[in-house]
C-alpha cells in the first residue's frame, strides 16, 4: 500500500490492510514483489492531487513492465481522489483495475480476491461491481481496532469523528468526506484500549473538527470531548493524548479545563485558522477576527505551557497586500509555536474557485514564503527558550543520517513538527529503544530542533 495525505487517510489504510491480512493476504514492503498495489490517495489541494496521480502512474508503469515479463499485477486506487474523481480516474487511467470509494472499503478483500482469481471467503455485503466502486461520502463507521498499523507501534491516530458541515468557501472536503458525524463513545474507547494493548503510548485524536466531537450526540449521550479525554486518560498504557485539527469554535470551558488539568493531555492544540483579517475571513466564511483572537488568548491564559500549531492560506481571492501585511504583523506579535502556510489552491466545486479577484500564483507563492520565512525565526526563538529544561521525550527511532536517536516532547506532533536529538552525555551504554519514554535535559538547539541529554 502507498498511503498518502493526512492521518485520516492513514487510519483508512491501516483498517484496509487489517481487513486484507485477516482474509489471508500478506502485506509486503517491496512494490515490485506485490501481486497488487493499493494507492490510497489524497484529494485535498492541487499539490496533493498531483502527488497522488504521480503515485498511480508509478504503480501503473510497474504493472506494465511486469506484464511484459508475464506477471500480472493489479492496481487499486482508494482514498479521497478516488471518492472525488472516480469516473475521471477510470477514464484517463485504463491501467487502474478498480477505483474504490469509502463505502466499499469493507469489500476490499473480496474485490482483490476477485481481481487475482483467489477465494477469500469474505462476505460481499451487496458491494458494487465493475471498475468504479464508489458510493456515499458518508458511510457508517466501521470497527477500526484491528488494524495493520502504518505508524510505529508507540503512537497511533484515533479517529473520533468524520466529515464536515462547515461551508468554508475554499474547501471541497464536505463534498467527498461527507456530513459531520461523531463516532459513538463505546467504539472509541474500545479502539483506544486495543491500540494501547498493542503498544500505543500516544494517541493523536483526529477528525475534520476534533473539538466538535459529541455535539451531534448530545441529545442521546450528553458527553463531549472533555468527558472523552477523561475516559481516554485512564486507559492503561496511554501516556499522551494529542488534539489535532480543532476548529476555532466549540472550545467550551469544561474542554479548556480538561486540556489544562488532565496530565495525559498534551498541552498542544492544532487549530488551523486560515487567515486573521476580517475581510479575508468573511470571504472564506470563517469565524471573525475578534472571536479568534479572544479564543487564542484565552487558551494561552488558561492552559500553562500551551503550544499552538496553526496554518494559514496565502493569496486567497481578493487578499490585498495590506491584508497580507496585517496577517504577517499578527503572527509576529502572537508568535505561534508552530505555523504552516499554503498557497491558495482553486478547488473544483468550491465558491472561492469562481471568485473574480484571483491572486496571481507567483504572488500566492511569495506571500506563503514570506510567512514561513518570518516564522522560522519565531520557531528558532521558541526552541532556544526551552534550553535548560528537563522534559519527557518519546523515542521515535534511530536516524542513521545523523547517527543519533531522535524523539519528541509532548509539544511536538509526529511527522509535522521538529524533533529532539537524544544523546547519552556519560558516553555509557544506556540503551535506547523505539517507543521508550525517557527523561532528558535540553542542552542546545539545531535551528528548530532540540538537542537533549539523557537524565535517567
Amino acid at each position: 500500500m502507498v498511503s498518502l495525505g493526512c492521518p485520516k487517510n492513514t487510519v483508512d489504510g491501516e483498517v484496509m490492510l487489517g481487513d486484507l491480512f485477516a482474509n489471508g493476504f500478506d502485506i509486503i514492503d517491496e512494490h515490485e514483489d506485490a501481486d497488487a498495489i493499493i494507492v490510497n490517495t489524497c484529494g485535498f489541494v492541487e499539490d496533493a492531487k498531483n502527488e497522488s496521480v504521480d503515485a498511480i502512474l508509478a504503480a501503473a508503469a510497474m504493472k506494465a513492465e511486469q506484464e511484459q515479463g508475464g506477471k500480472k499485477k493489479k492496481v487499486i486506487v482508494t482514498g479521497c481522489l478516488a471518492q472525488r474523481y472516480a469516473e475521471e480516474l477510470a477514464d484517463e487511467m485504463p491501467e487502474v483495475d478498480v477505483v474504490m470509494g469509502f463505502e466499499n472499503y469493507k469489500d476490499l478483500p473480496n474485490t482483490l480476491g476477485e481481481q487475482l482469481g483467489v477465494e477469500t471467503g469474505a462476505a460481499a455485503d451487496g458491494a458494487k461491481r465493475g471498475r468504479v466502486r464508489v458510493g456515499t461520502a458518508s458511510p457508517p463507521f466501521r470497527p477500526e481496532a484491528l488494524r495493520k498499523r502504518l505508524t510505529p507501534q508507540h503512537y497511533a491516530y484515533l479517529r473520533v469523528a468524520e466529515g464536515c458541515d462547515h461551508k468554508c468557501t475554499f474547501c471541497a472536503i464536505p463534498g467527498f468526506r461527507g456530513k459531520f458525524r461523531s463516532k459513538p463513545w463505546d467504539p472509541i474507547i474500545e479502539e483506544a484500549k486495543a491500540l494501547a494493548d498493542t503498544g500505543a503510548r500516544e494517541l493523536c485524536l483526529i477528525a475534520e473538527d476534533t473539538n466538535q466531537w459529541g455535539m451531534d450526540l448530545k441529545a442521546s449521550d450528553g458527553r463531549g470531548l472533555a468527558e472523552l479525554l477523561e475516559a481516554l486518560a485512564v486507559i492503561d498504557g496511554v501516556e499522551w493524548i494529542r488534539i489535532l485539527y480543532a476548529y476555532p469554535s466549540y472550545f467550551s470551558d469544561p474542554l479548556i479545563d480538561a486540556i489544562a488539568d488532565i496530565p495525559q493531555v498534551a498541552k498542544y492544540i492544532d487549530i488551523p485558522l486560515q487567515h486573521i483579517t476580517n475581510l479575508s475571513l468573511l470571504r472564506m466564511n470563517r469565524p471573525p477576527r475578534q472571536h479568534t483572537e479572544d479564543l487564542l488568548y484565552k487558551l494561552r491564559d488558561r492552559i500553562p505551557g500551551l503550544a499552538l500549531r496553526t496554518t494559514f492560506i496565502s493569496g486567497f481571492p481578493g487578499e490585498t497586500e495590506e491584508e497580507h501585511e496585517d496577517l504577517m504583523r499578527f503572527c509576529r506579535e502572537f508568535k505561534f509555536e508552530r505555523l504552516g502556510a499554503f498557497a491558495y489552491s482553486e478547488e473544483d466545486g468550491t465558491p472561492a474557485a469562481t471568485y473574480p479577484d484571483q491572486v496571481e500564483q507567483a504572488v500566492r507563492d511569495l506571500r506563503r514564503d514570506q510567512l514561513i520565512a518570518q516564522q522560522q525565526q519565531i520557531s528558532e526563538d521558541f526552541a532556544a527558550s526551552r534550553v535548560g529544561r528537563e522534559v519527557d521525550v518519546i523515542i521515535d527511532g534511530y536516524n542513521p543520517e545523523f547517527d543519533a536517536w531522535t524523539g519528541r516532547t509532548s509539544l511536538e506532533a509526529p511527522d509535522i513538527d521538529p524533533i529532539v536529538f537524544v544523546a547519552d552525555p556519560t558516553g555509557g551504554q544506556r540503551a535506547l529503544e523505539m517507543g521508550q519514554m525517557r527523561r532528558c535535559k535540553i542542552v542546545g538547539t539545531s535551528l528548530f530542533d532540540l538537542e537533549a541529554n539523557l537524565v535517567d
